[in-house]
């Protein structure tokens, strides 16, 4: 890597203050007229609707305000879901349509969208929601936050930090997501060292102080990975140890997921009682550990630390290295951790050597891409085939 800044290295172009996906002549003037009454400035017109605007902002930065157009579609609230999640959960979205449908209205607002309004559109309705998403006095839904995912080791080398840096990998440059990855362990973490990042002394500090975290000081803290991924990590001094602070980890995250549509974070086993309300927000838990009996051991106290999965939190154990030596045979895994394992990395020296060289070695090992595939799916909510990684990616 080169001597550049993490802000500066791999940074996203700048985005549009207002795109607007519109199907006809007459709601495009209406729409025209309220974004020049506001003095907007920065606004692009585009036509075509919903599947328009996903494939466009697929591979571009989101806006500050999205209108989109979602006449002749008949089941819109697949392609408004699909939408969300190339959209940054900070774009404030307008539906506009041809239906005047209660049911509809409410299941548009149910997924995240601001305001639905149906054709012909009335102009000072429409400028009322485009000037409260852009001065920010409309609150965004609860539903437009991130998706937050917990990595935790049941012991120490289990793999952890590789599965967070394979999936964040598959979601930003695969499924076209915008990820952030942040490593909690200060001292030791390699997740920054695995996605052949700069690590800085921002992250602690903004543990420290959180009230200084704002989006400048993580444009800044964060080390850009490509387009749609990056990484918050520091690596401290062993002068002494260092456990985060859990209500600046709340704060922190209460930013980050504002910004990003995942938001992993790695968790060192030894914070793993410091977190336990953090571990309890509506959350994926990615529990992760080899086949070893300790380690099964370790599998069923963490359960039972963590607590029962429910409509909101649920808890996903990823047994690595299954076969390897010292490992139990499956059944006796289970029985010694209390619960079979969701997904299994069958040990083979392909993945072994994959997992020491971090996303570089992801191009060598289909094996590990097809292990984790069921993974894959179950945290984007979609099925695709297994992604061919490519080095020329992570350095483009």
């Amino acid at each position: 890597m080169d001597g550049a800044a993490p802000s500066e290295a791999g940074a996203p172009a700048a985005a549009s203050t207002a795109i607007v996906f519109v199907k006809d002549h007459d709601s495009e003037g209406v729409i025209r007229q309220c974004l020049s009454d506001l003095a907007v400035v920065a606004t692009e017109f585009k036509k075509g609707g919903i599947l328009e605007a996903i494939a466009d902002l697929a591979t571009r930065p989101s806006p500050h305000l999205l209108i989109v157009d979602i006449s002749g579609i008949d089941d819109p609230v697949g392609p408004i879901r699909e939408l969300a999640n190339v959209c940054d959960p900070t774009t404030g979205v307008v539906v506009i349509g041809q239906s005047n449908d209660i049911r509809l209205y409410r299941d548009l607002k149910a997924v995240g969208v601001v305001e639905y309004f149906f054709k012909p559109l009335v102009r000072a309705l429409v400028m009322r929601s485009c000037n409260g998403i852009l001065t920010g006095s409309t609150a965004q839904p609860s539903s437009r936050t991130g998706k937050l995912i917990f990595v935790v080791g049941a012991r120490g080398g289990a793999g952890a930090t590789t599965v967070a840096v394979a999936c964040c990998w598959h979601l930003a440059e695969i499924k076209k997501r915008r990820v952030c990855l942040l490593d909690l362990d200060l001292q030791f973490g390699d997740a920054a060292l695995q996605l052949n990042a700069s690590p800085s002394h921002a992250l602690i500090e903004a543990l420290e102080h959180p009230d200084r975290v704002d989006d400048l000081f993580l444009d800044r803290a964060t080390a850009r990975i490509g387009e749609r991924l990056g990484v918050l990590a520091s690596l401290e001094t062993l002068d002494q140890s260092f456990v985060p602070d859990e209500p600046a980890v709340l704060l922190v995250l209460e930013q980050l997921l504002k910004r990003s549509r995942y938001v992993f974070v790695d968790v060192p086993l030894i914070s793993v009682p410091h977190l336990m309300q953090a571990l309890h927000l509506p959350s994926t838990i990615l529990l992760v550990s080899s086949g070893s009996l300790v380690s099964a051991r370790d599998v069923g106290r963490l359960r039972k630390k963590l607590g029962a999965n429910s409509a909101e939190r649920i808890v996903i154990h990823v047994l690595n290295e299954r076969g390897a030596a010292e490992s139990l045979s499956e059944a006796e895994f289970a029985r010694a951790a209390g619960t079979p394992p969701d997904i299994i990395i069958q040990y083979s020296r392909k993945i072994a050597v994959a997992s020491r060289l971090g996303v570089q070695g992801l191009q060598d090992c289909p094996e590990l891409q097809s292990a984790l595939l069921p993974l894959y799916q179950q945290l984007s909510g979609e099925e695709d085939a297994p992604p061919r990684w490519r080095l020329r990616d992570l350095f483009r």
